[in-house]
């Protein structure tokens, strides 16, 4: 009986010292992170108001996600921007809203709830980011090449980047951005922000952000700076460039300060990336950088503003959008109109008859078919 007691002490003895054992380590682990539970890759962090993260979340969504899409309409209605090559802009435009209508809004939704983010949602949230990103980088280095193509070569030369070419392009970013996260996604490469574990940069990985991000970069820098040169010589010779070489410059300064803006944003999360192979850096200094980050894509369409014809087609669409009069968008006359003038030609909606009363903002000009015509 002695022999019997003393023996289930001594297990009971034992598996104390474990489970205190267990739960030491438990601790250990928790003080890796500690302070980092209350910042969230999805909600931002806790010590912050949750009406001010929601308001400041419901802020960036909305007036990014209005301007991106002025931005995709700006190129569909302006007939100066109606170009072929301006379709990587709207790719651009397109990975923002991305951002800015989805990931914000999950975002919003998980706050608003008032629960933690699953595993899921932390996944479905960072995949996306990874998408846009690739795709961001990998059209702007297109877009470096189109410009430099449309002002450093022959019209001839221009003209063999035909639709298809600019369609087969934007098909190609996209399966090269999703062949990636599903790599990455599948053999688990690189940092794991959803489960906080940001380990040190490998040799693959730095081969891989070399061919993915650093080799777009070295393009844009090289292009934009060989276009930048090239432009300055022709503007000081005798030769005086037609009015569309000039606005064409104009958009491209503009897309040059599109690459210096995604650079502003999103170098600080890289090189924080690079230091902490070398130095171990608090986690909830990458979520705040991430979101930082994605910051980004609610301003990029404000940059177009400095073009012209992007600004006017802004205006205009407000005005559109705020119940304005006399609206008007230039388009290329068609054959048969001896040759009138491409600004007097007017975009014209159908109005549904229920919205389109006497009390109406838009004054009627016209009864075609028995329809209320309004003048944009």
């Amino acid at each position: 009986m002695n022999v019997t007691t003393t023996y289930s002490g001594t297990i009971s003895s034992v598996t104390s010292v474990i489970g205190l054992g267990s739960d030491i380590r438990l601790k250990a682990t928790t003080s890796a992170i500690d302070g980092d539970l209350d910042v969230s890759p999805v909600t931002l962090s806790s010590d912050w108001p949750r009406v001010g993260r929601l308001s400041l979340l419901i802020v960036l969504a909305s007036l990014g996600s209005l301007g991106n899409i002025f931005m995709i309409s700006a190129v569909v209605v302006e007939d100066q921007l109606s170009k072929r090559g301006n379709a990587f802009l709207v790719n651009v435009a397109l990975a923002d809203l991305l951002v800015t209508g989805l990931v914000m809004p999950v975002s919003m939704i998980v706050i608003l709830a008032g629960h933690e983010e699953s595993l899921a949602t932390c996944r479905f949230e960072s995949t996306l980011e990874i998408l846009c990103f690739l795709v961001t980088i990998l059209t702007l280095a297109t877009i470096a090449g189109e410009n430099y193509a449309r002002l450093c070569t022959s019209a001839e030369r221009y003209a063999s980047l035909t639709v298809r070419h600019v369609t087969t392009m934007i098909i190609a970013i996209w399966l090269v951005a999703v062949i990636v996260v599903v790599l990455q996604s599948q053999f688990d490469l690189g940092p794991d922000f959803c489960r906080r574990r940001i380990n040190s940069i490998s040799m693959e990985q730095a081969v891989g952000a070399g061919v993915l991000v650093g080799l777009p970069v070295l393009i844009v820098l090289v292009l934009y700076a060989k276009l930048v040169i090239y432009v300055r010589r022709v503007m000081r010779g005798p030769y005086k460039p037609p009015i569309t070489f000039s606005w064409d410059y104009e958009l491209t300064k503009a897309n040059i300060f599109s690459c210096q803006l995604f650079a502003l944003f999103w170098l600080p999360f890289g090189l924080a990336m690079c230091i902490n192979s070398f130095k171990s850096i608090n986690p909830r200094v990458f979520y705040h950088l991430s979101w930082f980050a994605l910051s980004k894509s609610c301003l990029n369409c404000v940059v177009y503003c400095l073009d012209r014809h992007f600004r006017c087609a802004y205006i205009k669409l407000f005005h559109y959008c705020c119940c304005k009069t006399s609206v008007s968008f230039s388009r290329r006359p068609r054959g048969g109109e001896g040759g009138r003038n491409s600004s007097d030609v007017r975009l014209r909606v159908h109005i549904i008859h229920s919205y389109a009363s006497p009390s109406s903002c838009r004054p009627t000009v016209a009864r075609p078919n028995g329809r209320d015509v309004y003048e944009l």
